[in-house]
Formats: C-alpha cells, structure tokens, sequence
C-alpha cells in the first residue's frame, strides 16, 4: 500500500491521478500487446534446510526450551514496536550460518530496507544461502532496485506474479498492470523473514522506513511474532511451495543488470534536477552520489542534518538479544493458502530442475518428486487440514489437561465438521464460529463481505462480544478501502458488534502495542494501523498477513500463525485493550441513525459527527467514489 495523499494538495493530485489513468487507458492498445511475461522459463527447485540441528540457532532454541521446561515444541514472541521488529530481524540475519529465505510483499528501496539487505549480502559472502521471494506489484522506480539483490553471489531472488513491461516508473507500471487487470489485482501478500530454518518472524510488516518508524510522512503500527522449534519448518515449506511455483520468476528472466543501473542513473539525473528547482527555496544540498547497498537508489536529496539524523537512528539499531529472549511455548499451526490461488501466466511454462548435489528436502517424498524432475514440491497443509489434524485436536487435550472441558469438546466438535475452508481467511472464519465468549479483531483494511458479516451475526446471536478495531478515514494509508468499511459500519453496529478506529496521531503509535516498545517513531506524527490479528476467548490468537477483507479472502494469497496461549492471547489483548482505550475512536450509531465517534479516553478531543481527522477533499472523495468500489476490488 502507498501512503495517502497530502490533503493539503487532494484536488489537484487527484487530478493529475485521474489524468495519468486516462493516458495509461489510451496507451494499451498500443503497449498491451507487445508486454509479455518470459515463456521457457528455468526454475532450479531448492527448498528448505532439512537437518535443523547443529546451527547455533537451533542450539539456542533447544537451550531455550530446557531452560523453560516446555512442554511444546515450539516458542513464539510478540514483536511489536519497530525497534523489536527491526532488531529481530537484523539478528537472524547475523546469526544464520546456512539459509535465510526472505518472502514478502513489498520491500522498499530506503534507509531501514538497505541496512537489512546489506546484512543479508554480508550472510551471504560469508556462505549463507540467501532466497528472497517478493511480489512483483511495488517492484518500479525506485523500489526496482532491490532487484540488484538477484545479481549478488549466492543470493537468488524470484519475483511472484510479475508485471510484463516497464519498470522505470510507477506509471509505466500502471500502464502494463491495466493490461492484465484482473490477474494483477491478485497479489502475493505473504511475509516471512527465515533463518537456518530454525527461526521465523511472521505477521504483518513489510521491509521499509514507514514499518519501523522512520518514515518521515507517516508510520505503521504493526505487530509480528518470532517464532522457533518445529513450527518453523511448516513456515519454510510454505516458502518452498512458493518458491518452486511456476508463478516465481528469476529476477534475471524480467530484467538484466544493466537495466537496473540505467534506471538508477535515471533516478538520479530526475533527483539532482528536482534539487536544483529547491535551491532558489533551500540551502543546496549535496549532489546524489551511488549507493553501495543493494537496495539503493539514487535517492532525491534533503536536508542534510534532517536525513543523517534518520539514518542514524536506523543504522544504529541494535539487533535484538536471542539468548535473552523469553518465549512462550504453545501448540501452533501455520494456515496458509495455495500459490495456485492466483492464476498463472497462460502463456507460460515452467522447467524444474533437479536440485543441486547437497541441496536438502525437508522430506523425502519431496527429495523423490525434485529427482524425477517432472513435478514442482507438493503445496502446504491447506488451512482446514491444518487446523483440524494439527492443531484442534491437540488444542482438545490441552484444554481438557487444564479443566476447560467446553473448551474440549467444542474442539472435538471442530475437529469433525466437514472441510469447507478454501482459504486462510475461510478457516478463520471457521474458527471463528466457534467462539463462546469473546473476539477480537485487528484489521487495518476491513471490507466484510456477505461471509465475514454472516460470521458476526451468528457470534453475536450466540451472545459472543465482537469487537473489531481498524483505521479511520484519517489515518487510512488507503482512503478508497476505507469506502468498503463504511458501507458496512452502520450495519455492523447495528447487530452489536463495537468499532473502533484508530487516532491518526503520534501518541497512538506510542502508546498502542506497546508491550514490547512501540516507541521510536521519527518524521511525522501520522500513526497508521498495520497488524492484522485476530483473539479468540482469550486462549486463541492468529497472527498474519491477512486483512478480514474480501481481497484476502478471495484474491491475494496469505499466511497466518494460529497460537493456542491463553498467556499469549492475553499479552497481546491487553496491548489491544489499551489501544482501543487511548489511541482510538469508539463509533457508536445513535437513535435517529446517525453516527457518533466517541474520543480516545486523555485525548482531549471532542465527539465527531463525521470522519474524525479527516479533510473535507478527503470526505467528499469517499462520498464520491465510494459506490463506485466494488467490495472486492477494495
């Protein structure tokens, strides 16, 4: 997602924006045709580590899990500020000794992105295996660089569900997407940061300044959990099934090296010219000089002091302390939907290769299908087969061991009814459904389809709370989705279930989630919400990428860890709690129909009648465009 436009500047922006879109409709017919993806296309099939033991990852986690006398076999922690985001991640890259596999929607070209990946280049010249797995949606201008990553000695890097067509700018892009609309508008939305198949971070950020606060227009909040132990094997073939899919493409089969770096001699001639208009108003700066990372770009130039002091506060992040962590360890399972969830190039063909001597397969069967060299790895545990044979029944034993005999057998009941989950959102519906008390929802796009509202009505005619918290129009980094929300709002309340929307300000992003520091935002006090979570009676907590929309329900594929912790889901619902408390609206719909935000509780805000924080460019373009959107394409 983009950030929203300035308000200040709505109409003409938005103009430009309609015009762009006009020129981009004249132009396919002349363009679409001669825009294809790569026929022939070879694909080495690799996969995870198989042996775990023997890193010094894994040596940890067992050391952790000694020290705890755990009964499971796998520990999770919450991540949820930018400093514990980002130094978590910075340590596994450091302490990977064979693998780190790397798969995520968007990986921008900026401060935070380029200290990370240069670590990851650093893992890999001293031996590391380094795969990266990124859709191709956000992969123009700028944000192209990354792609320099693939040309770096023992990195491989596929880009999923590619664009055919430019990439110099996020125009061309737009003109190349239009062609293929439908099959663009489905994305891999996946995000896994893996090391030596041993440790595992999921959840909802992306790689980039605005998801580890130092953005300077605006910041995320946003919540991941590390996980280690066997559960992180299941979020590698999750990788693999990816991976090997006939939908990845080598970045060499959609662009050379020396494409990349004309295009980033572009980007900087464009950014001194851009500094030049400036100088008449600012004190010059510094002529663009080229980067070493491989994420760099020849950013534009600013402020000096301004820039040197955010970089400063990236590059001195600290990875975070492995052998100090405290883990909670609990049965888990991974849901995750099929790569085939989004259509393949038609045209297409795909050539697996046997793996390379010494590559390993996590399992023997799949060790069996690569030699034969005929058919990709089998996909993940579809979400239902992993909820019900993995995770449900073994939930009923614990539950039934700790003397929550409802809570057993509703499991057990669970566990028999028919398969009808096609997708990771499905499934959470489906668990959903079988709440008794309490639910909790975290979404920062919240478009409820006719599934997702029958969901709540059937919790609420039970006499289950629902509460959903979710961006205002304000702080929304994507206003139209906000169109898909409103629609609903009053419906929602009117079948009891309690809305919140998040506050726009700085002290939001301070004071929410802030169990393990949410502080250390820089730039702008723009907070916007990004985790996307769901607990359930206080016992059950799903942690993902998914959005409870109809976009990840039916289109972008997703991934989600399922917790069963009553001391998890409770840790992170009191982070929730106080959220919703101070850093967001409480939407009320009054007697005559109307409704009412109620101000976060030590604000010092008043009550709204209308979309708090929000302009009145930005009001009218809901009203506007908002019967426009269909719910699925928000």
């Amino acid at each position: 997602m983009t950030l929203a436009l300035d308000t200040g500047f709505f109409l003409p922006a938005l103009l430009r924006r309609h015009l762009q879109l006009l020129c981009a409709a004249l132009l396919i017919p002349l363009l679409g045709a001669c825009a294809e993806l790569p026929k022939n296309v070879q694909r080495p099939v690799s996969t995870a580590l198989e042996t775990v033991a023997g890193t010094p990852l894994a040596a940890l986690v067992d050391e952790h899990r000694a020290a705890a006398n755990a009964r499971f076999e796998s520990g999770f922690l919450l991540l949820a500020g930018p400093q514990a985001a980002y130094g978590s991640r910075l340590a596994l890259v450091e302490a990977a000794q064979k693998t780190l596999d790397l798969q995520y929607y968007a990986i921008h070209a900026d401060a935070s992105a380029e200290r990370l990946l240069l670590s990851v280049v650093a893992a890999a010249r001293r031996g590391v295996r380094v795969r990266v797995l990124l859709d191709d949606f956000h992969s123009a201008g700028k944000d192209a660089q990354v792609m320099r990553l693939a040309f770096e000695p023992n990195i491989e890097m596929r880009m999923f569900n590619p664009v055919a067509g430019a990439r110099g700018s996020a125009f061309w892009r737009m003109v190349s997407a239009l062609s293929d609309f439908s099959r663009v508008q489905q994305r891999m939305h996946n995000k896994l940061f893996i090391a030596d198949n041993a440790m595992g971070i999921a959840g909802g950020r992306n790689l980039g300044d605005a998801y580890f606060g130092h953005d300077e227009s605006g910041n995320f909040v946003d919540l991941d959990v590390l996980a280690v132990g066997p559960i992180v094997q299941d979020l590698s073939r999750s990788f693999d099934s990816y991976w090997n899919n006939e939908r990845a493409y080598p970045v060499q089969s959609l662009i050379t090296q020396e494409e990349l770096q004309a295009q980033r001699i572009a980007l900087a001639t464009i950014a001194t010219a851009e500094d030049a208009q400036e100088g008449a108003r600012t004190e010059p700066s510094p002529a663009p000089t080229a980067a070493s990372g491989p994420a760099a770009a020849a950013s534009t130039p600013v402020a000096p002091d301004a820039k040197a002091a955010q970089r400063s506060l990236v590059w001195d992040r600290k990875p975070l302390d492995l052998k100090t962590a405290r883990f909670v360890w609990a049965p888990a399972v991974v849901l995750v939907d099929k790569p085939a969830k989004i259509p393949a190039e038609s045209s297409a063909t795909t050539e697996p290769l046997a793996p390379q001597p010494g590559t390993p397969s996590p399992r023997a069967a799949v060790a069996a299908q690569q030699r034969n060299a005929k058919a990709p790895p089998p996909a993940a545990p579809s979400p239902s087969a992993a909820a019900k044979a993995a995770f449900l029944t073994t939930g009923a034993a614990t539950d039934a061991s700790t003397g929550d005999a409802a809570g057993a057998a509703q499991d057990a009941q669970a566990a028999d009814l028919e398969d009808k989950e096609d997708t990771v959102v499905d499934g959470l519906l489906q668990l959903m459904g079988q709440a008794r008390r309490d639910l909790l929802i975290v979404s920062p796009y919240f478009v409820p389809g006719r599934e997702i509202t029958a969901a709540f009505a059937e919790a609420r005619a039970r006499g289950v709370r629902v509460r959903v918290l979710t961006n205002s129009l304000a702080s929304n980094d994507a206003p139209i989705a906000h169109a898909g929300y409103a629609r609903h709002r009053k419906e929602l309340l009117g079948m009891g279930v309690d809305l919140y929307e998040m506050h726009s300000e700085a002290t939001g992003l301070r004071r929410a989630f802030s169990a393990t520091g949410s502080g250390g935002a820089t730039g702008s006090s723009r907070a916007m919400l990004h985790s996307k979570l769901v607990i359930m009676d206080h016992r059950l907590l799903a942690v993902g990428s998914m959005n409870l929309d109809m976009r990840s329900q039916k289109q972008n594929t997703e991934i989600a860890l399922l917790i069963r912790s009553t001391a998890l889901a409770r840790r992170a619902g009191s982070s929730i709690e106080q959220a919703l408390r101070d850093a967001a609206w409480h939407v009320e719909l009054q007697s005559g129909g109307s409704l009412v935000w109620r101000a976060p509780q030590g604000s010092n805000l008043q009550d709204a009648t209308s979309e708090p924080g929000a302009s009145v460019p930005l009001r009218l373009l809901l009203l506007l465009l908002g019967p426009l959107a269909p719910d699925h394409l928000l």
